[in-house]
């Protein structure tokens, strides 16, 4: 019996795999376009909510945690419901979240329409790539995988860009809304052109794992909660923070042990045996960490440093999405004639020098002086990320295929996550230590303090009597050093992000090379 469904599996192909790819690839594409549409619109959504900017970080984190709930219970819903199925379904939840997002009144409110939007759509972007990995090889797989990391790259890249027209010409409201009639249209694909394999169509007595599902609940809501308030609250200064810890802590070891021992667990953690996988998922997850932080970071420091409006400073995003068409091209080609491990080794070292170029900017940039790392930031991740996902996956069995893509989006979810949740700690923490640092340089016993201030003083000696004009000098100077202090800030996150790819290029090397990966 095990012998015959074994060969179903190898036997079944789909009768079009490129008429599957049409709703898959716009599903995931509307998903992974929300990562970041709403960045350049916080600032608005913080005003409409009267919430502070660190409080608006919810409405991306949100979305980001809400998708890893469903992302690794993809094997375990397909044979619950069927493959087809629960993809319209939860591309459905998504079309009805993303409306009432639009209409939201409170930052309650959004933040619970983010959060169902997130459970919908988190699904949609391991469908895509368990269907991509299970219908192409060779290099029909090198041309899906162009596709798909089209999907994965630009889209998140023109979200900004996006996001910032449709801000600055009508409203916030208008980024959510515009998933509704894309998602009518996906639903309506979706019924006529996805067709299951036998290993991902609805089954009798599936068994459902309550206990891995609560732990997994139990983790992701707590390190939800615990990355978005940790830096408002001190971190583990507070002890709700250290009782949050200790929750999501616990709820993952739970959970790993539980889903190890149990033979029919929501997600099997074996496919984490093979080497190429752990690897490559370690290095997508730094990688996309490292792209969605900088996406968080640059549109803030444009904003709220150098004083852009929404659509210029996503205007100043697009240049990614040149540097991701033009590594896409490249890559699909390169990867036939040349070591997958060489070429995503380039990527991420492109990736990584990007934004150790953002690490030297200023007050007195112009909006060109971030075109160049942004058209690297986009270069480096389309050369990266798909031949390290191939890789990744390329020796998992076809019936493990949507387990493997489910945990690997899981991984990855959470990293993106922690990556846009750290900027605001870096950026407050980075400022608070610089703050403190310029301080001590501003006492009369500094030749050149004393100087400024009595300069600046003299010019205030017009409009007010001389110990106000002082105090006057001294408050502007002051606003000047918190000033420099935040930019530093924003210099030592870029390089930070930086290092952290550097590193994990070693990682990319020890993973094993695969001769017939796209031949």
């Amino acid at each position: 019996m095990a012998e015959a469904i074994t060969q179903t599996m190898e036997e079944w192909k789909p009768k079009n795999p490129w008429f599957l790819l049409i709703p898959t690839m716009l599903a995931a594409f509307m998903f992974a376009l929300d990562q970041t549409i709403a960045n350049i619109a916080l600032p608005h959504m913080a005003g409409t909510f009267s919430v502070s900017s660190q409080e608006s970080i919810w409405v991306l984190t949100s979305y980001l945690i809400a998708s890893c709930l469903t992302i690794p219970m993809l094997d375990w819903l397909s044979k619950l419901c069927g493959r087809k199925n629960i993809f319209m379904a939860c591309v459905a939840l998504f079309t009805i979240s993303s409306f009432f997002c639009g209409i939201s009144n409170s930052m309650l409110m959004m933040v619970i329409s983010r959060f169902m939007q997130g459970l919908g759509g988190g699904i949609l972007m391991p469908i895509a790539q368990a269907i991509m990995m299970e219908s192409f090889k060779g290099k029909a797989l090198s041309a899906a995988m162009a596709i798909f990391g089209g999907v994965v790259i630009i889209a998140p890249i023109i979200g900004p860009v996006l996001g910032g027209w449709i801000t600055e010409n009508y409203s916030w409201s208008w980024i959510f809304f515009i998933n509704v009639p894309v998602g009518i249209l996906v639903i309506a694909l979706a019924y006529k052109m996805i067709e299951d394999p036998p290993y991902a169509r609805k089954q009798k007595n599936v068994h459902t794992d309550y206990l891995g599902i609560f732990f997994l609940v139990a983790f992701a809501v707590a390190f939800e909660i615990m990355i978005d308030k940790g830096n408002d609250m001190d971190w583990f200064g507070s002890p709700f923070i250290v009782k949050l810890t200790v929750v999501w802590v616990v709820s993952l070891i739970c959970l790993i042990i539980s889903q190890i021992k149990q033979k029919e667990s929501l997600i099997k953690f074996d496919v984490l045996k093979d080497w190429n996988y752990a690897m490559g998922t370690t290095v997508i997850t730094v990688m996309v960490a490292v792209m969605l932080g900088s996406m968080a970071m640059l549109p803030q420091f444009m904003q709220n440093m150098l004083g852009y409006n929404a659509l210029v400073s996503g205007l100043a995003m697009m240049p990614r999405g040149f540097g991701s068409l033009v590594g896409l091209f490249l890559v699909s080609r390169l990867v036939t004639r040349f070591d997958p491990r060489l070429i995503a080794c380039i990527g991420v070292l492109i990736l990584s020098l990007a934004s150790w170029m953002l690490g030297f900017i200023d007050l007195q940039i112009s909006q060109s002086s971030v075109v160049i790392p942004n058209i690297l930031y986009g270069f480096g991740m389309a050369m990266g990320m798909m031949p390290i996902v191939t890789l990744s996956c390329l020796s998992i069995s076809k019936d493990k295929m949507a387990n493997a893509s489910g945990l690997q989006n899981f991984i990855k979810t959470v990293g993106g996550a922690v990556g846009t949740s750290l900027v605001a700690t870096f950026i407050s923490r980075f400022s608070q230590v610089h703050q403190n640092m310029l301080t001590h340089n501003l006492t009369e016993t500094n030749p050149i303090f004393a100087e400024r201030l009595q300069s600046m003083s003299a010019s205030f000696m017009t409009m007010a009597d001389p110990m106000t004009a002082k105090l006057m000098a001294a408050k502007l100077i002051n606003g000047q050093l918190i000033q420099q202090a935040h930019l530093w800030a924003f210099i030592d996150s870029f390089r930070l992000y930086a290092v952290t790819g550097f590193l994990v290029v070693f990682l990319i090397l020890l993973m094993k090379k695969r001769k017939d990966a796209f031949k």
